[in-house]
């Protein structure tokens, strides 16, 4: 179904019935009797760890992970004091793929210190999309929020902020909910796609549920020349970080880079609240490792993705990476590079051979792959700074999360340079948590970044509403052996790129290519089903599966292999499930059973 297509049904309804307007699937097989998931207590899950006082283990009691009534008012539990409840800092990178992992030292901090979720996830490989699940804690078809931008002005709003405000998404958001607790809220950084300030245009108002609103944008993605938001006197005001000259000293360069600005202003915030008399709740967005967006880069020679001027190789100096070098990444850190497309040709579901949706070849050579991924790990180093700074900085009673929106492929899978599939490579995502009773260790339970606002939630004392799909994964910290769900779901819509989509620029028209579906990950398997046609009164059907058993990467698509069948089936029944779920959208409660669908 193309994205007017979908145009013309949302059009009925604001985020109104998206897995059954854009991707229903077949006749949906028999209901399974799946139990509700009820939360667990923590100090069961945490019983016998010395890491948590008295008062810490009372607050995240009294934040169990059970959803409530959906009413924001009821679900909140009192003022609680300052020691009485956690601070969290949540660092939300853009674009960071796995193959990035081994050159953070920030990483290898808190996976020593901390949890580390193996099988992290997102519901959707897209900017926009994937960071207004995370706020509210719902799939795209409960949001809206189905692409990066807001798509024709005489329609109803496909994405971008547009869509996120337009559906009552702001309203619904986590943030909401911990200052209506008694949190003071910070954002720093990349806030949603159009969100931002256009000469002779007013500004969009602070959304509800920020206490201190810093927004970067303008030509943040390209790391110089932006601007960046702040309240004052209750009026939300624009300051410029104007970009030095070529000629200026390094130093000069870097503290205008937007990622040294981010870092000031997280910093900034930390301090001024850390010894306050209220939590607080940090969100930090850096736009690393993004690439720029502009055709022309701001610095003659900067490359797609370009780094602090101090993180690049010059002079005999190898650049700033940590514990593996930047220089020394090269295809061989990106399983499947160069795969052949051709086995990966979707089948329809009586096992025939469909329609190719990519048959192109990747049109960037091996030399520029790697340059890229070396750029991209020098981004990221300035990420690595401001989270080890963080760590530094907060007190014993404060929880840090690192984690992406997304991940990106670069030549793997026989695909160019983006994202947007359901590939591991763009749904899978780092995601370590440090803190009060956090046992340190490796979790197997398969996660999604719509749990993060449950998470965040339980920890603050007060009961998730009934309209988010996800769950806290507080009980996990205690537990590393703790596993309750085995299944993670995906969906995307097809969208035709515009010069105003982030992701339009440089990416050699990757996701563009990529066809609307919906999909389910399990630990060993994924299943994708993707919507072929693109006229909205019909529907063609055509699937891939992977197996995870012997190789990370998807090599060839075994949908057809009768070896294979049984999982195939289970995962079929899964979507089938899942596709009658579908119909609770915007504040409607998700029936436990729904919810229980990823055990």
């Amino acid at each position: 179904m193309s994205l007017a297509a979908v145009a013309a049904l949302t059009a009925g309804g604001a985020a109104s019935g998206i897995t059954g307007a854009i991707n229903r699937g077949p006749a949906p097989a028999p209901r399974l009797s799946v139990p509700a998931v009820q939360g667990a207590d923590l100090a069961t899950a945490d019983r016998g760890s010395a890491q948590r006082s008295t008062a810490q283990a009372g607050s995240a009691q009294r934040g169990s992970a059970q959803q409530g009534s959906g009413q924001q008012g009821s679900s909140q539990r009192g003022s609680a004091q300052r020691a009485d409840r956690p601070n969290i800092v949540m660092v939300l990178m853009d674009d960071f793929s796995m193959d990035l992992v081994q050159t953070m030292r920030s990483m290898r901090q808190m996976k020593r210190a901390g949890a580390s979720y193996s099988h992290a996830f997102v519901v959707d490989s897209l900017c926009c999309v994937s960071r207004s699940s995370l706020f509210t804690g719902q799939y795209p078809h409960q949001t809206g929020v189905r692409t990066n931008t807001s798509g024709a002005r005489d329609a109803m709003p496909l994405g971008g902020y547009a869509a996120f405000a337009g559906y009552g998404n702001r309203e619904r958001a986590f943030n909401v909910t911990l200052q209506g607790s008694g949190y003071t809220t910070g954002f720093v950084g990349k806030y949603l796609n159009e969100y931002e300030y256009v000469k002779g245009r007013t500004l969009p108002p602070v959304p509800p549920g920020w206490s201190q609103f810093n927004v970067v944008f303008g030509s943040a993605y390209d790391g110089w020349d932006f601007d960046s938001t702040y309240v004052r006197q209750g009026r939300l005001r624009t300051r410029h970080h104007a970009a030095p000259p070529l000629s200026a000293p390094q130093k000069e360069r870097d503290k205008a880079y937007a990622g040294s600005v981010i870092d000031r202003y997280a910093t900034k915030f930390i301090k001024a609240h850390r010894d306050g008399d209220a939590p607080y709740f940090l969100e930090v967005a850096p736009y690393a490792p993004h690439n720029r967006t502009q055709p022309q880069p701001y610095y003659p020679g900067d490359p797609v993705f370009p780094p602090a001027f101090r993180d690049r190789p010059a002079a005999g100096r190898k650049g700033n990476c940590g514990p593996v070098a930047c220089t020394s990444l090269t295809t061989r850190d990106l399983p499947g590079f160069g795969d052949d497309r051709r086995d990966n040709r979707p089948r329809k579901a009586n096992g025939k051979r469909a329609r190719a949706w990519n048959t192109r070849a990747n049109p960037f050579r091996p030399a520029q792959s790697v340059a890229d991924l070396r750029n991209r790990a020098m981004m990221a180093q300035s990420v690595d700074r401001t989270v080890r700074k963080i760590l530094r900085l907060v007190d014993d009673n404060t929880y840090v999360v690192l984690t992406s929106d997304n991940g990106f492929h670069l030549g793997q899978n026989g695909l160019g340079r983006g994202k947007g599939t359901a590939y591991d490579t763009d749904v899978h995502v780092p995601l370590y948590v440090v803190g009060p009773g956090v046992v340190p260790g490796k979790r197997a339970e398969l996660t999604s970044n719509i749990d993060l606002g449950s998470t965040f939630e339980d920890l603050a004392g007060v009961t998730s509403p009934a309209y988010r799909s996800g769950q806290s994964l507080v009980p996990t910290f205690g537990d590393p052996a703790l596993v309750r769900r085995n299944h993670v779901f995906f969906e995307h819509t097809a969208q035709a790129l515009t010069k105003l989509d982030p992701d339009s620029a440089l990416n050699g028209d990757e996701l563009d290519r990529i066809p609307s579906y919906v999909a389910v990950r399990s630990r060993t398997g994924l299943l994708i089903r993707y919507d072929m046609d693109t006229d909205v009164r019909r529907n063609a059907w055509a699937y891939e599966f992977y197996s995870y058993k012997n190789r990370v990467w998807e090599k060839k698509n075994a949908f057809a292999q009768p070896r294979h069948a049984p999982e195939v089936q289970a995962l079929m029944a899964k979507l089938a499930q899942w596709d009658q779920c579908a119909g609770a959208t915007g504040g409607q409660g998700v029936p436990p059973g729904c919810r229980s669908l990823t055990q």
